[in-house]
């Protein structure tokens, strides 16, 4: 029973036949062979963005990071929630690759910030002068780092914000699988047609063995990336494998298919829970739970064998009610699911 991370999960079978596929004979390396090429279009093609530039790295932390080097100049600000992952989780990567970035963390209910908020927040820093440093972008999760969603309007919000202020929209998807098949949407519709810039889209955490595509609506944006890309250490040699891993999800609609697996997997979840007298602490709008369970509960899971995070991380510890982090991912085990619901109803949680 291990709902600690989508990460924790393996790749896909069909993800693991494209390697293989891959794997006969000899192309040109560093992304001039054609598996590349396919690739490249297939996302162009989901995202129905033909002159979109689009790259590939191995993980979320770099294809963030680069975004943020790329669109934010040193001594620039990156405004963010102060739970995203560019704050929270990168080890200060977005600053490192940028050269003195500063993050300027807003708060917001569940993951998102309030258009409200951002704008204000805006204003003053491009007052700041000399020593405060220049506004430099936006910068949004999607599904955030609470398992919400953005949809299209609330994006759009956010967008003209951003752009009223002549910064540039960028969007964390390393989930944004599980918002397109939560909401129903194009693909189109959540990133460039609402305003976003820059998406940087996840296969790692749904099916890819170690794969992202970063993706920039304007090419003129990405002017020089591909030198930063590969100074950073980012251009791999053998770029047919990363290149194959999103190429297979794209292909045949994969992608969404196994995010919306997730999704169903976690609102169960999270029924059973509330059933059984648990509180959500967020709405459970995509392949995330967060709850909290009564101490005698929390034990009994662990004893039973089932594996998941506290909220926000181990200083949760000893708490009653205990705060936590349910995820499921897209080769998640119903039969798992079933173990944990029927701990949850051993008695209620309230027990």
């Amino acid at each position: 029973m291990n709902f600690a991370s989508d990460n924790a999960f393996g790749a896909h079978p069909a993800v693991l036949r494209a390697l293989n596929d891959c794997n006969g004979g000899a192309v040109l390396g560093y992304g001039a062979d054609p598996v590349t090429a396919r690739a490249e279009a297939a996302i162009r093609d989901l995202l129905e963005a033909p002159q979109a530039f689009v790259r590939f790295v191995s993980t979320g932390t770099a294809a963030n990071a680069l975004v943020c080097a790329q669109l934010c100049p040193p001594g620039g600000r990156i405004y963010c929630h102060r739970d995203a992952h560019i704050e929270t989780s990168e080890c200060g990567a977005p600053e490192f690759f940028s050269h003195g970035a500063k993050l300027v963390t807003l708060p917001g209910a569940a993951g998102r910030m309030d258009p409200e908020d951002l704008a204000e927040a805006l204003r003053i820093g491009a007052g700041g002068g000399l020593n405060g440093g220049r506004n430099a972008m936006v910068s949004i999760t999607n599904a955030t780092e609470w398992g919400t969603i953005h949809d299209p309007a609330q994006v759009a919000a956010l967008a003209r914000i951003a752009h009223a202020a002549g910064l540039p929209l960028h969007m964390d998807g390393a989930r944004f699988a599980n918002a397109v098949a939560a909401l129903g949407c194009s693909a189109a519709d959540l990133t460039w047609r609402a305003g976003v810039d820059v998406l940087c889209l996840g296969g790692t955490k749904n099916g890819a063995m170690a794969a992202e595509a970063v993706v920039f609506f304007d090419p003129d944006m990405a002017e020089g990336f591909d030198y930063r890309r590969k100074q950073t250490g980012h251009v791999v040699s053998k770029q047919r494998y990363l290149a194959a891993q999103m190429l297979a999800l794209a292909e045949g609609g994969l992608w969404l298919s196994l995010a919306g697996r997730a999704n169903a997997l976690a609102a169960r979840l999270a029924k059973a829970l509330q059933a059984a007298g648990g509180t959500l602490l967020a709405p459970v709008q995509s392949n995330a739970v967060f709850a909290t369970i009564p101490a005698k509960a929390h034990a009994r899971a662990l004893a039973a064998g089932a594996v998941y995070h506290l909220w926000p991380d181990k200083s949760a510890e000893g708490l009653d009610p205990v705060p936590l982090r349910l995820v499921t991912s897209w080769d998640t085990d119903e039969a798992d699911v079933d173990a944990f619901v029927a701990i949850l109803a051993d008695g209620g949680l309230r027990s």
